[in-house]
């Protein structure tokens, strides 16, 4: 079984009434310092109803290792602040994942998803010499095919209306929204940024393809944030490289989220947008 539904202190059955604030389905959210759960916080203090995923056994394998009961403090957390939520444990390796995600996040909160915040990441050090074919797939599998599934299951259950008028009158309304987190680190991190340059031209292609439906699509390249992954040298050859002399935090990046899904942030569409302080590549 790859989804695990946990019950929250503010999720409700899907038989009750429509709910009035928008639904947003969150990636990627498994560590209560990192960027998904930071995008989590600001878009539940916007209004948002969260529907997040997470994924202990790759937790396990990185340095940092799992959180406990991060899932359940981070959706105590977004409760407090008013949301409804859903955390939803799920292996993004498995195709068959994202349609039952998008089933669990409607069922356990009672409406459509109107916000897709794609913050899920496979991310595991090699260059091109000593990648493996194993490690290669993984990577396209979780950070590439996994996204472009949720984006297409988000484009077929989209229920939301352009919101346009008659010709000459009101310009039209974007009323649904998809935010892709990429990166452009390539070298000694191979598969991670090919998988995540898939990504970006998957989510720019869906800004084109599910634009009749008034949903916009962008991508947002955080830069080097520190989440506990970095090493004290890297950490200061990064701030070194950065204008403002600190690195970003999710905090950052996930104003720029907010923005970006908030009806002000519709005419921001197809675009690769960068909130790294300006740090040199």
């Amino acid at each position: 079984m790859t989804i695990t539904a946990h019950p929250s202190p503010s999720s409700s059955p899907s038989s009750g009434p429509t709910p009035s604030r928008p639904i947003a389905l969150i990636t990627g959210v498994g560590r209560s310092i990192g960027i998904g759960a930071g995008i989590a916080r600001r878009l539940a203090a916007s209004g948002w109803d969260i529907a997040f995923t997470y994924w202990t056994p790759y937790d396990r394998r990185m340095e940092w290792g799992v959180e406990a009961g991060a899932a359940e403090a981070i959706a105590k957390e977004l409760a407090e602040a008013g949301a409804r939520t859903a955390a939803i444990e799920a292996d993004l390796t498995d195709p068959d994942a994202p349609a039952r995600i998008f089933d669990e996040a409607e069922q356990r909160l009672g409406g459509p998803v109107t916000a897709l915040v794609l913050s899920h990441a496979e991310s595991v050090d090699s260059g091109l010499l000593d990648t493996t074919v194993e490690a290669f797939d993984r990577h396209f599998a979780v950070n590439s095919r996994a996204s472009w599934l949720l984006i297409r299951e988000y484009g077929l259950r989209f229920r939301g209306a352009p919101g346009s008028t008659a010709a000459g009158t009101e310009p039209r309304t974007a009323t649904g929204r998809i935010v892709a987190l990429t990166s452009d680190h390539t070298v000694g991190n191979l598969p991670y940024g090919a998988s995540k340059g898939a990504l970006d031209r998957i989510t720019l292609a869906a800004a084109h393809e599910l634009a009749h439906l008034g949903v916009t699509a962008n991508v947002v390249n955080p830069g080097p944030v520190d989440t506990g992954w970095m090493t004290d040298d890297l950490r200061e050859s990064l701030v070194r490289g950065t204008p403002l002399g600190r690195l970003g935090t999710p905090r950052d990046t996930a104003h720029l989220v907010d923005f970006l899904c908030s009806p002000e942030g519709q005419w921001i569409n197809g675009q690769l947008l960068k909130s790294n302080g300006g740090a040199a590549g």
